[in-house]
């Protein structure tokens, strides 16, 4: 496993990858400053898209992903990964499409492990209400992602 880290305008990231896929992206905490300086073209990779998306110049993250959760998760994460760069969706949406409930939806949301890469900041709640976000400072880093796609939330 190696990790490298980035500082973004949502602040700094660290991403963790195996040899083979995208494992992990989280908010690093303070102090946390290690840099891995091993050879990992994953990572490499990882880290040029999101410093292409943060440029602008990036719509859909073309990256091997590894992210470890229950089948469910596994469903929603692969949903959320089909909402387009600028677009949103709805926890009860997704709900629907996946026989589940919203509830359900939004505690796989909440555990997503690839944030940003796997957009969960794409989904709202029912008329168009931010709902909640787990990552960075919450919801002003969730807005702060969305406006970066064009989308301005009422």
């Amino acid at each position: 496993m190696s990790i490298r880290y980035v500082d973004t305008p949502v602040g700094r990231l660290a991403v963790e990858a195996d040899q083979d896929a995208v494992t992990s992206v989280r908010w690093a905490g303070d102090g946390e400053s290690a840099h891995d300086t091993s050879t990992n073209q994953v990572l490499d990779e990882a880290l040029r898209q999101l410093d292409r998306y943060f440029a602008g110049r990036l719509r859909h993250f073309e990256l091997p992903l590894a992210a470890r959760g229950t089948d469910f998760q596994k469903r929603v994460w692969k949903l959320m990964c089909d909402i387009p760069f600028g677009g949103t969706a709805t926890y009860g949406g997704m709900a629907i499409a996946l026989g589940s409930g919203p509830r359900a939806v939004g505690m796989a949301c909440g555990r997503n492990p690839i944030p940003i890469i796997v957009p969960c900041h794409r989904v709202l709640g029912s008329g168009g209400k931010e709902g909640g976000f787990s990552g960075g400072k919450g919801l002003p880093t969730k807005r702060q992602l969305l406006a970066i796609e064009g989308v301005v939330l009422l």
